[in-house]
């Protein structure tokens, strides 16, 4: 596992998103995660929703499914399930302005329903959902232990779970963890970095079964070109965004390095990204 030089807590996962709405929007969209590049000529928008399907292949997800969404980010992927598939979805973040934005779309949506809290700390009763999932959520989780655990309590007997991850290769060097991976945790505010052996351990200790993992490695790190080389051209031609990332007094604006740092990583094998699926028993 690789932790930062500085603790990471949900409150700067939460401050981290806030400060960078708009400008994770600009970048990237409605759909906060990687894209799923297959033949490598898609747009952003395909790439991102390929990943989706990923998702809910794995998860078994149709219509009338129950389905929590833990960090949902702006609820794209929820609005997807729900409005494309007919599913019940309900989309949790712990990021104030991802809630506002997402209930935005209709602010007396029942489905998909919005919460705004810390997976962590919440009151959902036991056995609600047939599905779970969380696309690059668990990075952010403090105690990634007690998330697993809690997806196992949350989750119907028979019930699956599905969680795409950015994650650690098995052995870096000394010089991919020093330059590349603790400074990616520590900017990106994530708590730690898991490996592929260390997240099935993880789940398979939280009593989930038939956990199957898919290296999507290739398949996503497209997704880091594209955003540094649209943060490179918003810097030239967007006052806006070359005034925040010229703030000095604005801490997140070290996040458009991270994104180099990133792309970096995934060129040098340093990090990987998989999808994670596994059964309540």
């Amino acid at each position: 596992m690789i932790y930062p030089n500085e603790n990471q807590t949900s409150e700067a996962v939460a401050k981290h998103y806030n400060s960078l709405d708009q400008y994770y929007r600009k970048l990237w969209g409605e759909h906060l995660h990687h894209g799923y590049f297959h033949r490598g000529n898609e747009t952003v928008e395909q790439a991102t929703e390929a990943l989706i399907d990923l998702v809910i292949k794995a998860g078994r997800i149709e219509d009338n499914s129950k389905v929590l969404d833990v960090g949902c980010g702006y609820g794209a992927t929820a609005r997807f399930l729900a409005h494309g598939l007919g599913a019940f979805v309900t989309a949790l973040t712990v990021s104030k302005s991802q809630w506002q934005y997402a209930r935005s779309h209709d602010p007396e949506s029942t489905n998909p329903r919005y919460i705004l809290g810390d997976f962590l700390h919440h009151t959902i009763p036991e056995h609600s959902y047939d599905a779970i999932i969380s696309i690059e959520t668990s990075e952010h989780m403090v105690e990634k232990e007690k998330y697993f655990a809690e997806v196992t309590r949350l989750l119907k007997p028979g019930g699956r779970f599905v969680t795409c991850a950015c994650l650690a290769k098995e052995d870096p060097t000394p010089w991919q963890v020093k330059h590349l991976l603790e400074p990616i945790c520590r900017e990106g505010r994530i708590p730690s970095l898991g490996t592929m052996t260390e997240y099935q351990a993880m789940i398979e200790g939280a009593g989930l079964k038939e956990v199957e993992f898919r290296d999507l490695s290739q398949n996503v790190k497209k997704t880091w070109s594209i955003c540094a080389m649209r943060t490179s051209k918003a810097f030239l031609f967007d006052k806006h965004v070359r005034r925040m990332l010229l703030d000095k007094g604005f801490s997140e604006r070290i996040f458009a390095k991270t994104l180099f740092r990133i792309l970096t990583a995934y060129n040098a094998g340093a990090m990987r990204y998989g999808l994670f699926s596994a059964i309540k028993p």
